[in-house]
């Protein structure tokens, strides 16, 4: 699985492209893994709208993923330290065919 900081995701993996998406979140000091899987539909730059954060224009501003899920939901998702984003693979051919 690639890691996001040694490149720009958006190159890695551009808009249409099949992904899994592995998050780790500490739960109550203990790690929590959450998995998603979908394909590309657009990575931005969004603020996160806290006064606090002393970024750009006093946002800290935060990349995000957009998927959509193989049932049409669509997920956005925050691309931190945590997160592991590796493509999906077409199988060449079906079992049995």
């Amino acid at each position: 699985m690639r890691q996001l900081a040694t490149a720009l995701p958006e190159a890695l993996f551009p808009p249409g492209t099949p992904v899994i998406v592995r998050q780790t979140v500490e739960r109550r000091g203990l790690p929590y893994q959450i998995e998603v899987v979908g394909v590309v539909e657009a990575w931005s730059e969004l603020p996160t709208g806290s006064w606090y954060a002393h970024g750009k224009a006093d946002k800290l501003w935060l990349r995000r993923l957009r998927l959509r899920k193989s049932d049409g939901e669509v997920t956005l998702l925050v691309v931190d330290g945590h997160t592991c984003v590796a493509q999906l693979i077409a199988s060449k051919g079906k079992a049995g065919a």
